[in-house]
Order: structure tokens, then sequence, then C-alpha cells
């Protein structure tokens, strides 16, 4: 088929099958995966930690929570779109676990629109927080990765995939004791070669909850000369 037969295609099925929104079935506005409805009950996250993006009790001044204040992690700032809570967790289930790909444009796309509205530089290039080539081979895929490819193209970032290698096959932190899982992560990560002089690197998850995994991530890219590390993540648990 030609290219003009193959456009003329998707634009006639686009007449007889219109795109319905991912989270109620209605169809969405213009080119967008959810309608307005569903995109404006998103758990939007607001007053939160400056360095972990841990969500902040309302009428809270500090800049940063008492966890950062106890210990501060590896990473300089982070970025969260939304609390991880009903209807993100969803979605962020359906691409994690269900292989529905599609959702990863839709929710980087949200993320690029807040991170282009900052004034803070961006950084040198982003990586996507590897997996274990076990986990990697049972899942087929890495959200991670997918997350980080749509933001590449939205802001015009360069993806480092292969500069992190999971090395250690660890027990998924969802199902580690929280007092054990900065102990589950210690020596999982390597880089390879060394990082530019003064690099700026975002590192890019789906979720964080403990914040465990960036920040041990963090400080392996640190080891091989990162100067800033952020790190950019779809939804924010509160614990």
């Amino acid at each position: 088929m030609t290219q003009d037969g193959l456009q003329l295609t998707r634009w006639l099925g686009s007449l007889l099958f219109p795109p319905r929104c991912r989270l109620c079935g209605t169809a969405p506005s213009a080119d967008a995966a959810l309608c307005r409805a569903c995109l404006a009950d998103l758990p939007w996250l607001g007053g939160c930690c400056c360095r972990c993006a841990r969500p902040l009790p309302s009428g809270v001044d500090s800049r940063l929570c008492g966890a950062c204040l106890k210990r501060a992690p590896g990473f300089d700032a982070a970025t969260a779109l939304l609390h991880y809570r009903a209807p993100a967790d969803y979605l962020i289930q359906r691409l994690k676990f269900s292989g529905e790909l599609a959702v990863a444009p839709l929710l980087a796309d949200l993320l690029a629109g807040k991170i282009a509205a900052r004034t803070t530089p961006l950084p040198d290039c982003l990586i996507p927080v590897p997996l274990h080539r076990v986990r990697l081979q049972e899942r087929g895929f890495n959200q991670a990765t997918e997350l980080a490819r749509r933001l590449g193209q939205r802001l015009d970032l360069p993806i480092e995939h292969r500069r992190c290698r999971r090395d250690r096959y660890t027990r998924p932190q969802s199902l580690t004791p929280t007092k054990l899982r900065r102990r589950n992560l210690r020596g999982a990560f390597s880089v390879t070669g060394e990082l530019p002089v003064d690099a700026h690197v975002a590192i890019v998850d789906d979720v964080m909850t403990t914040g465990h995994t960036a920040d041990e991530l963090a400080r392996v890219l640190r080891r091989a000369g990162a100067a800033r590390v952020e790190v950019w993540i779809v939804a924010r648990s509160g614990r």
C-alpha cells in the first residue's frame, strides 16, 4: 500500500472507529487519549518536597520533607506529575503489567508538558531505570524506556538507555519490606564508561515510592561523573 493509501485508510478508520477515552470510553477531545473530564479528574500532584517530590500536607511551608532533611537522597531534585492513586495507578498498571504500550506516550506527554513549563535548564540526556535482563525477557519491554523515548521526542533530548545496567536480579521493591529496600538494591546498578564532565542527567521511571531505586542509581551516576542528577517520574506515592 502506498503512503497516500495508508493515510486514507487511517482517516477512514478514524471516522468509523473514533478514538475513545482510555478511562471512561467516551470520545476524547482532539487527539488526546483521555476526555476532558477524565483528564481533570487525574490526581495531579500539588505541593511536594522540592528534593524527592514526596507529597506534603496542605499548608506546610517547608520545601523539604522530613526524610530529605534527615538523609538527603543521591539526586538533586525530582519532578512528579501525579499522586499514585486511582485512576493514575490503573493507567500505570495497564502499561507495566498488561503491555498496553499506548499508555506510555499518553503519560509521557503529560509529564513533558509539566517539565517544559518550568524555568530550570533541561538535562543533557535521559536515563531510564534499567531492568535486569531476566525481568526484561519476562515483560518484553522496559516501561521506563518507553516513557523516556517519548519524553526525548517531546523535549528533544537524547536517551542513554544503554548507559546503565541492572547487574543483579533483585526482589521487586513492592514486595520487599520498607526497611530492607535500600539493602535490596545495594550494588544492583552499574554505569558503562564515564559521563561527560559536569554532566546533567535525568533518571526516568514510572513510579516512586520510597525513592530507594532512584537514590541508588543516582549515587552510581555520580560516581561515574554526573554533576547533577534529576528524577522524572509519572506518579509519586505518599509513603
